[in-house]
């Protein structure tokens, strides 16, 4: 067995997908082993999540980091070096401690998930094992169902279309490979088709077409005909998925939508998105309703529960006890995991075992902010998350996800199934 004693810890400042300073952390074992990682950042956050440590002031819009990467090399090192990399659980909860805020905002959610992660990843090391499979414990585990931005918008996109996101799921693909070949299609099929009708203007932060579209419904319409036009059944081979991000133009009970020029209240927005179901092939929907609107969020759920899968990303922040409760609420049916919205893997973990118990999907997933960091690849496949979302089907940061995950599923061959379905509410096969 290696050595696992944590022997350097080491913070630096690299450069996100946005051009934007994030931490990275390396972790240095005795055995000279090691480990690394690098925080993302979201646009769209919902109140609850964990806090980046960004310095103010002019450099780079008050966007710099050399504070939470001091922290990484002063506070955070002092606490870690000649602890076992292997204690995940107690390396969290020290660290937590260490920051004393509740949310992280002392020493920064920026380092401290950079440096659990990279925690995560030295322990990997030492076992001799690739992440994923030292994730697994000898548990069977199931290649992910990809979810897959085709077009961009909401905070990703200056705010062009209301709706954040507008993706495309392939759970009738016999493999992750598949799936990826059919988005791929479907993609370039958007592409051409902004084109031909004089609309296509580049990308959003996460690599889906910019959205250069009259309306919320002429996005979903233009979804639609790519998916045609790429050769498949809308909503028997490719299916929608849509995050709302509500939390971005709702609060209150009250939601203005900028680009249809009109404002709903909770009822309305719920009758809105409820034609929306009939209408289109759309199998999930994440955040419909603001993150202060929890009968919002019930009153949608009883009524579509059944037949489509509804996401908590904003309203429940990658939170163990968020998930408990929405589950006894009957909330939700899913969750979004996201590891800086929590700041530790271990509370990641622990809110995705909470939505595993309640019966939810649940989705691992990257920010519109990220890097060549491939971790959460390994977390959707070494903890059957059974979902995968990591933005578009373009950009090297999102590409270097989707490639691993290739590669991982190539190394399981024969051991591991794709999802699919199986991901998925059994309603969700209606169209």
């Amino acid at each position: 067995m290696m050595d696992a004693t944590i022997a350097t810890v080491r913070g630096r400042r690299v450069w996100d997908s946005r051009g934007r300073p994030t931490v990275e952390t390396d972790i240095v074992l005795k055995s000279g082993l090691s480990g690394r990682a690098i925080a993302p950042a979201g646009a769209s956050t919902g109140t609850g999540e964990a806090v980046d440590k960004r310095d103010g002031g002019t450099a780079f819009g008050g966007l710099d980091v050399t504070g939470a990467v001091a922290a990484v090399n002063g506070e955070i090192a002092e606490a870690l070096i000649g602890r076992d990399a292997r204690d995940q659980d107690g390396i969290d909860k020290a660290l937590i401690a260490l920051d004393g805020t509740g949310n992280l905002a002392r020493l920064g959610g920026n380092a401290v998930v950079a440096t659990s992660m990279a925690v995560l990843h030295a322990a990997a090391a030492a076992s001799g094992q690739p992440l994923w499979r030292h994730l697994s414990q000898g548990r069977k585990v199931r290649i992910p169902l990809p979810e897959i931005q085709i077009f961009g918008g909401g905070a990703h996109a200056a705010r062009r279309v209301d709706v954040q996101d507008f993706m495309v799921m392939c759970p009738a693909a016999s493999s992750f490979a598949e799936a990826l070949d059919w988005t791929a299609e479907v993609y370039r099929a958007a592409g051409a088709l902004m084109k031909q009708a004089g609309k296509l203007q580049g990308v959003a932060d996460e690599g889906g077409f910019w959205p250069a579209f009259a309306s919320n419904e002429e996005a979903l319409d233009a979804l639609v005909r790519a998916i045609e036009s790429a050769g498949f059944k809308p909503g028997v081979e490719v299916a929608i998925s849509l995050d709302i991000a509500a939390s971005e133009f709702g609060r209150g009970g009250v939601y203005k939508l900028a680009l249809d020029e009109r404002e709903l209240d909770s009822a309305g927005m719920i009758a809105l998105l409820s034609r929306w179901l009939e209408a289109y092939p759309i199998i999930s929907i994440e955040d419909p309703l603001a993150e202060d609107d929890a009968e919002g969020f019930k009153a949608f759920t009883a009524a579509h529960g059944e037949r489509c899968q509804i996401i908590g990303d904003d309203y429940l922040v990658t939170n163990a006890g968020r998930v408990e409760q929405a589950a006894r609420d009957k909330a939700l049916n899913a969750v979004l995991i996201k590891p800086n919205q929590s700041g530790t893997v271990t509370g990641t973990s622990a809110a995705l075992e909470a939505g595993k118990a309640a019966g939810f999907g649940t989705i691992v997933s990257a920010r519109s902010g990220e890097t060549e960091d491939v971790t959460i690849a390994h977390l959707a496949v070494g903890w059957d998350s059974g979902q995968f979302k990591v933005g578009s089907f373009s950009r090297s940061e999102r590409m270097a996800k989707w490639n691993e995950i290739l590669r991982i599923e190539e190394e399981l061959a024969g051991e591991a199934g794709f999802a699919g379905w199986s991901a998925l509410p059994p309603g969700a096969r209606r169209w």
